[in-house]
């Protein structure tokens, strides 16, 4: 990080690529039910109607943020709660389809995560590979655990392998666990976005940590949201702690040492100064990406957030497009 003129406001438009944005389907509708009744009606309508609009309103509230590119991913959990893994890879690939057609209405605005059909492991590898070297997409986002099973599973090796042989990364996104942890039981606002969810996701992460996932794939490339799910915090006592922990596995880096190299974060859902200073101090500026979570957060609020950060410029820069540019290879 760089201090030499931190707390200068930017003096020109930067430019602004967003990695965690959302849309919905009608094929997908039915699935996001459960992940619904977790936010109140009215704003959730309000989200719908956003979620499923990619010529009207979205473009708009682009424009008027300064947000230059979106990439689109499918909103969770999508066809990963679908019990029959025939139907989910049709879906999977219905849903690829339809994403490329609208990024070929507005090229030069969207780009695209594969969603993928993580019920047949061996099918979304095959489906990962079809999306990036036909659909020309990004990489995928998975929506956490498929059916109580989290990524670490030997099972879903062909996909970390895929997405290592292709160079892209693997968005992990937040889902509803299989059962509610018995801690939060008896508060609902606990489960979801407000709470539940970073939990879950960061105990996803470091299951592929000491699971071994990073030492299998080196060349990976995890991203976070959620301003690294509370992660970055934890650096230090993650390495303290595992020292006197028995272990599962013989891990050749410390636990930190793997957040710091394959795994980046994006500030989407977090617009706070405190974390993001800290992301930074943790892991580098040029290991943290501009994002929204759009429909769920404002546009504005991001880029109003990253733009008036107590930040170098070039910094500023790294998180803004920069790093998005070199890791999802948009420039």
């Amino acid at each position: 990080m760089e201090f030499n003129r931190v707390f200068i406001q930017p003096q020109k438009k930067i430019k602004k690529i967003a990695l965690e944005e959302h849309f919905l389907t009608q094929a997908l509708a039915p699935y996001s039910a459960n992940s619904e009744q977790g936010v109140a009606a009215e704003p959730m309508e309000d989200f719908k109607k956003r979620l499923v609009d990619f010529d009207g309103l979205r473009l708009e509230e682009m424009d008027k943020a300064g947000i230059d590119i979106s990439v689109l991913s499918a909103t969770t959990p999508g066809v990963q709660v679908e019990p029959n893994a025939t139907v989910a890879v049709r879906k999977a690939k219905e849903v690829n389809d339809f994403l490329a057609k609208t990024i070929q209405r507005h090229p030069t605005r969207y780009a695209g995560f594969a969603h993928l059909p993580m019920q047949d492991p061996a099918a979304a590898a095959d489906e990962l590979e079809r999306a990036v070297q036909q659909l020309g997409f990004k990489g995928a986002l998975i929506n956490g655990h498929t059916n109580g099973e989290y990524l670490d599973d030997e099972k879903f090796f062909p996909v970390w392998e895929q997405a290592q042989n292709l160079g892209v990364p693997i968005y992990l996104h937040p889902a509803n666990p299989k059962v509610e942890p018995v801690v939060l039981s008896g508060y609902p606002e606990l489960a979801g976005p407000m709470w539940g969810w970073q939990t879950e996701t960061s105990s996803h992460v470091m299951r592929l940590i000491v699971g071994g996932v990073f030492d299998r794939f080196p060349k990976t490339t995890v991203i976070l949201g959620h301003m690294g799910e509370g992660l970055p915090f934890d650096l230090w006592r993650l390495d303290s702690r595992y020292g006197i922990v028995p272990h599962s596995k013989t891990l050749a880096k410390q636990p930190s040492q793997y957040i710091r190299d394959n795994i980046v974060i994006t500030t989407s859902g977090v617009d706070s100064f405190p974390p993001l200073l800290c992301s930074i101090l943790a892991l580098g500026s040029e290991r943290i990406l501009f994002s929204v979570d759009y429909p769920y957060e404002s546009s504005q609020e991001a880029a109003d957030f990253i733009n008036k950060a107590p930040i170098s410029e070039s910094d500023r820069e790294r998180i803004c497009f920069r790093n998005a540019e070199r890791i999802l290879k948009l420039a």
